[in-house]
């Protein structure tokens, strides 16, 4: 019995370990993190810095949610085309966007994969690893940029979309309640001061399933 309880114990411990280093490698907002990235990359080619956006990087984390389901894992790519009415009439209200402020969408960028990988990793290997990417990157019209990242459960897939506007910092893409905006039940976006808590949740409910087990049969014992 107690060679019994040690076991389940050192699996408990083990998942722990498991969940723990999730959460670690989901620290901060990698959204945010990919706008630096991008922001380095286009600085050193002499073109113009972007302006984070928190509206459009929210609405970017709503165009990602709305894919679920259209990824291919095999090169990362994401088939998946919403109306442009969602824009104005499903992602900006959902954020909060203030629709007077709702400016020109100049580019955008989408796509996923089958895990999560770092910043660094998803903009060199996933994000702009082809020419039409890099095209899309160094546009010189773009002005503004919003990121946004999401685990959707099905699969498990990572997804992620970047939104480009050649509007002006505050006066476009404005978010309402003092660029609060509606705080989001998935993912992370850029511009956001929230962390990206969300993405290793069903890791966490499988451990709290599994101490409830582990103490019911001690319990029992």
């Amino acid at each position: 019995m107690k060679n019994e309880i040690t076991l389940l114990k050192s699996i408990l411990l083990l998942l722990s370990l498991s969940v723990q280093a999730t959460s670690k490698q989901l620290e901060g907002n990698p959204a945010t993190e990919i706008v630096s990235i991008l922001n380095n990359n286009r600085t050193a080619r002499k073109l113009s810095k972007l302006d984070e956006s928190p509206g459009l990087g929210c609405m970017a984390l709503q165009y990602a949610e709305l894919c679920e389901g259209n990824c291919n894992v095999n090169n990362n790519t994401v088939s998946c085309e919403p109306p442009e009415d969602d824009f104005t009439q499903v992602f900006a209200p959902n954020c909060g966007v203030e629709l007077p402020t709702f400016g020109t969408i100049t580019g955008h960028i989408l796509a996923c994969s089958s895990h999560y990988a770092k910043p660094q990793v998803a903009f060199s290997d996933i994000l702009f690893r082809d020419s039409k990417a890099l095209l899309v990157l160094r546009n010189r019209s773009h002005t503004e940029v919003g990121v946004g990242m999401a685990r959707l459960h099905k699969g498990g897939t990572f997804f992620w979309c970047l939104l480009f506007s050649d509007g002006g910092t505050n006066s476009t893409f404005v978010l309402e309640d003092n660029g609060r905006g509606i705080k989001q039940r998935k993912g992370c976006y850029s511009g956001s001061a929230l962390s990206c808590s969300n993405a290793h949740v069903i890791s966490m409910r499988l451990l709290n399933s599994f101490v409830v087990f582990l103490l019911s049969i001690q319990t029992f014992r």
